[in-house]
């Protein structure tokens, strides 16, 4: 074996441009692969884990009748004594947080600039409302007593053209069907990198927002985080409350779980088109090697060379060459991934419905998609090299001492 390792250095440094040309497309195809992989685990986890955070929860418990796209404020569809509910919830070992919200639609108006809004009444003082006091750009956060005060969001603010200290008239439905006005003052503009919030969202605490809608001592939902998420579906089973239902963080995220699994089909056609790709330029180099060293072949089938073996030397050049351009081929990969992880792609917005995606895309390198993506390279590569190998292998002796 040490043999055939010896003489398949030897024949792939014979032609050191080409040798490296073809580990290099091996190498960029496999970084290339990491890369697209790493990407597509970053992004649909990122959303996933931004969704849960500022959106579903691990769990929501809702009236039965609420139904989320109507945004409705009946007192029929709302939780009614929010608080105690919460607090009932909270009570169980599994949670770690469980907080009323209170969802509504309304316009807000500064001078001639008018703009649709989504209301969020809140707890201030619930650790699940850490996403926009951490985000905050400016100001201050909001108070549980503030009458008067409200935080935008930065592309609202950005829109609006507003800041700090200005006023603007927020006019809101009601559990009533009428309209509620009331002029706020901006306490702050928080940013949570996510357009889809900061670009739509006002937060007011929460028993001003129900004031303005009036909703008092109800709730669009009950807002639970969990001390671990996969407990989610035992703890939404404990949950007994008549009149109630109870929708897990999966439930909730079914788009961005449904998205994450055609992705990873279209990932798989991608991998076929760039391993094809790579293993074009390994079939390529092995094929004319093959005719280059045609009189060589022949003489080693002369002296007594089965053609095993002579199929052997050249799936040995073939794995040597895999080998060098996997190990470059990690190396630049895992480079560029943990680049992405600390750095990410910045996307803006780009409208993307269903689900929350983030200002910025970051990557998130897996140990168990570089060993799949390395041993599928590998094999590509094998496979590939099996045509010229073949070729040579039954290459008849004096035909090929002939040059033919």
């Amino acid at each position: 074996m040490m043999q055939l390792i010896k003489l398949a250095f030897r024949n792939i440094s014979r032609n050191k441009r080409r040798s490296i040309l073809s580990a290099l497309a091996v190498a960029l195809g496999l970084a290339l692969l990491l890369m697209m992989a790493s990407i597509v685990r970053g992004e649909m986890q990122g959303a996933l884990a931004t969704s849960i955070k500022l959106s579903s929860g691990d769990l929501q418990v809702r009236s039965s009748s609420y139904v989320e796209a109507k945004t409705s404020l009946k007192w029929s569809d709302l939780v009614i004594n929010p608080d105690e509910v919460a607090a009932q919830i909270k009570a169980l070992p599994q949670v770690l947080e469980a907080t009323p919200r209170l969802f509504a639609t309304g316009i807000v108006t500064v001078g001639d600039t008018s703009t649709g809004v989504k209301l969020l009444g809140l707890d201030p003082l619930s650790t699940a409302s850490t996403p926009y006091s951490d985000g905050m750009v400016s100001g201050t956060f909001l108070a549980s007593d503030d009458q008067s005060g409200i935080l935008i969001g930065k592309g609202l603010a950005d829109k609006l053209k507003v800041a700090v200290g200005d006023q603007l008239a927020l006019y809101a439905n009601t559990s009533n069907g009428d309209v509620a006005q009331q002029k706020f003052t901006i306490r702050g503009i928080f940013s949570t990198q996510t357009p889809g919030i900061d670009d739509t969202t006002v937060l007011l605490p929460l028993a001003k927002a129900q004031a303005l809608t009036q909703t008092t001592n109800h709730a669009s939902t009950i807002f639970v985080l969990l001390k671990d998420r996969d407990q989610s579906g035992v703890v939404a089973a404990s949950i007994n409350t008549p009149g109630y239902q109870v929708l897990t963080w999966q439930g909730m995220n079914e788009v961005i779980i449904q998205t994450e699994q055609f992705a990873n089909a279209y990932m798989f056609l991608m991998y076929l088109i760039v391993l094809g790709v790579t293993a074009t330029v390994i079939v390529n180099t092995l094929v004319m090697a093959v005719y280059e060293r045609t009189r060589e072949i022949g003489i080693l089938a002369a002296i007594g060379m089965k053609g095993r073996r002579i199929m052997t030397l050249f799936l040995t050049e073939a794995s040597l060459l895999a080998a060098g351009g996997i190990v470059v081929g990690l190396i630049l990969g895992v480079l560029i991934c943990l680049y992405l992880e600390k750095f990410g792609i910045y996307i803006g917005d780009i409208g993307a419905t269903g689900f929350l995606v983030g200002e910025r895309i970051y990557a998130e390198l897996n140990v168990n998609d570089a060993f799949m993506l390395t041993i599928v390279a590998l094999i590509v590569t094998l496979v590939a090299s099996l045509y010229p190998a073949i070729t040579a292998a039954r290459l008849e002796p004096v035909e090929a001492l002939h040059g033919k």
